[in-house]
This record gives structure tokens, C-alpha cells and sequence, in this order.
């Protein structure tokens, strides 16, 4: 009788083949956490003063604070394309969904990125202005961070949530990590939506202590799972038994 049991040797090789995955999928998610934070305080000048367009401004900080968030960008794509190859194994349409709403995330992200560089160009170009010149160019200059504002809404205010949903149930069904990380984004995936939703019909702020309180479940988690994978990775026993 001849077994169809994986042996030790074939299942170690299949577990160190979704291991550069689990790496490169938890360091993206740490990326996008050490690049996001600092990005929203080193662009704070632009955001919070109207008439920054006309002023001496503080260009290389918030020039450092887009770069960091283009980075965070990328890395949002990077979370989805590198696990890809092996959720897709549980679900591929939740897999492929996955990867589509981070590509939506990072596009928002950049439309925002883009909108305060013009702002710095504007400033640059069209330094000295007076008069009906200078005023122009200040309402310009709200429009553009308007933009911007409204992107960090559609962006990082309400795809997380979607993220945390889709991911979260392949995690959870596949069991590749312990089940309370998934959970984790289960829990906070409403509290953000419903944070978004009410700052999205202008009942709340997205800086306010609610907001912030809505963020911190599914910043848990993916905080979590990004250091679980780079740290463990996917569960051993999990790939072996899919494999079987």
C-alpha cells in the first residue's frame, strides 16, 4: 500500500516556500505603519494654515512627508501582492478582492500625495504674489488640501476596514495564523467603517478622540499580523494539512 502522506522533508520545502511570502508580507505591513505617522506630522504645516501657499512656507518637511506617504502607498500594494500566491489557495476571489482594494487605497493615497505637491509648486512658482494674485492662489491652495483631506477619508478611513474584512476572513478560514488576529480585524472593521461613515456626512472629525478610538482595533491588527508573519510566518501545521 503506498502512502499519500507528505513527508517531513516535502513538507518542510513547502513551508519554506511561503515563507519569503510571509516575510515580505509582514515587513509591507510594518512598512506601511513606520511610513504612515511620521507622514502626517511632517505635512501638519500645509493642513493646518490656509494661507501656506503664500507664506514662507516649510517645503522640504512636507516634501519628506509625501515621499513617506508614496512609500506607505506602495507598500499597501506590496501586503496584498506578496500573500497573494498563497491565500488565493482559501478563496481566490476574496484573494483577488484583496489585492484590488489595496491597489484603490494606494490610488487615493496618491491622488492626495499629488495635491500637496501642487500646493509646494504653486508656492514656489508663484512666490511675491499680492493683491487678487495672493487671494486666488489661497483658495487654490484650500482646494487642493480639501483634496487631500478627502482622500485620507476614502483612503485610510474606510479601506482598512474593507482590507481587514477580506483578508481577515482568508486568515481565518486557511488558519495560516491564530484565529484572534483575524478576529481582531473583524471587531474593529465596523467601528472604523461606522467612524468613517459619520465623518463622511459631517457628524464627526476624523482627528477626533472617536475617530481615534475606531482606528486602534484594526491598527491592532495590522500591527499583528504584520509581525506575526515577518516574525513566524504562516502556520506550519496549516500548510502541511493544505497540502495534504
Amino acid at each position: 500500500m503506498t502512502s499519500t502522506m507528505p513527508t517531513a522533508s516535502t513538507a518542510h520545502a513547502h513551508t519554506d516556500g511561503t515563507r519569503n511570502h510571509a516575510r515580505a508580507t509582514g515587513a509591507f505591513y510594518l512598512v506601511t505603519f513606520v511610513a504612515s505617522i511620521p507622514a502626517l506630522l511632517l505635512i501638519a504645516p500645509v493642513l493646518d494654515h490656509a494661507d501656506y501657499i503664500v507664506g514662507p512656507g516649510a517645503d522640504t518637511r512636507v516634501l519628506w512627508g509625501c515621499l513617506l506617504d508614496l512609500i506607505s502607498a506602495l507598500a499597501c500594494v506590496g501586503t496584498a501582492v506578496a500573500v497573494f500566491p498563497v491565500v488565493k489557495r482559501t478563496g481566490e476571489a476574496l484573494a483577488l478582492g484583496f489585492v484590488t482594494a489595496r491597489l484603490v487605497e494606494a490610488a487615493v493615497i496618491l491622488i492626495g500625495v499629488v495635491s500637496l505637491l501642487s500646493v509646494i509648486t504653486l508656492r514656489q512658482d508663484l512666490a511675491g504674489a499680492t493683491g487678487a494674485d495672493a487671494a486666488t492662489l489661497v483658495t487654490t491652495g484650500k482646494a487642493l488640501v480639501a483634496v487631500r483631506d478627502w482622500t485620507f477619508l476614502l483612503g485610510p478611513g474606510f479601506m482598512p476596514a474593507i482590507n481587514a474584512l477580506l483578508f481577515g476572513t482568508l486568515l481565518y478560514r486557511s488558519r495560516l495564523v491564530p484565529r484572534l488576529i483575524p478576529v481582531t480585524g473583524f471587531v474593529g472593521a465596523p467601528l472604523l467603517l461606522a467612524a468613517g461613515v459619520a465623518t463622511f456626512f459631517g457628524h464627526n472629525d476624523q482627528l477626533s478622540a472617536w475617530s481615534f478610538l475606531a482606528t486602534l482595533p484594526i491598527a491592532a491588527w495590522e500591527l499583528a499580523v504584520g509581525t506575526y508573519l515577518l516574525v513566524k510566518g504562516f502556520r506550519p501545521a496549516t500548510l502541511i494539512a493544505g497540502r495534504a
